[in-house]
């Protein structure tokens, strides 16, 4: 976390429990775009490839756990929080949560047609192959701060 997302945090937590999950991310291809959505209220949900939680070694996303929402140029714009986590094949995601990640036209097709390109992308760069079957962190969230 940069010191301008952890100036945020702080001033956004205070005298609240300290112990608190944080983390501070840029989404997807278009943080800029995604940003906004989220502070709008049109995106609620959103989603990885489990493989890159391995590849990376990282723990996968909990309920409660909070993320600071980086912009472009990794400044704190909003705060957010995970209210659900499942794992889902991404042939298998519906047609509501593709809707709540709240992208483009919000319909399935545009949905899985940005996913896959963007997982076919980053599976290249890590010498893997793309699946339909491919395991997604599918997560939803709610927003409680957006950064003044």
């Amino acid at each position: 976390m940069n010191q301008k997302a952890q100036t945020y945090w702080n001033e956004f937590w205070q005298e609240k429990d300290t112990s608190a999950k944080v983390t501070a991310e840029q989404f997807g291809a278009e943080p800029d775009y995604l940003a906004q959505l989220v502070i709008e209220g049109t995106k609620t949900a959103t989603c990885s490839g489990h493989i890159f939680y391995e590849i990376e070694n990282e723990p996968l996303p909990e309920v409660g756990q909070y993320m600071i929402v980086l912009n472009s140029e990794d400044q704190p714009v909003a705060i957010i929080q995970t209210t659900e986590v499942t794992l889902t094949p991404m042939n298998q995601v519906s047609e509501e949560f593709a809707e709540a990640e709240g992208e483009g036209d919000k319909s399935y097709q545009y949905w899985w047609d940005a996913h896959e390109s963007f997982f076919r992308s980053e599976l290249e760069k890590a010498g893997k192959e793309f699946s339909e079957e491919m395991l997604l962190v599918c997560e939803r969230f709610q927003l409680v701060d957006v950064k003044e």
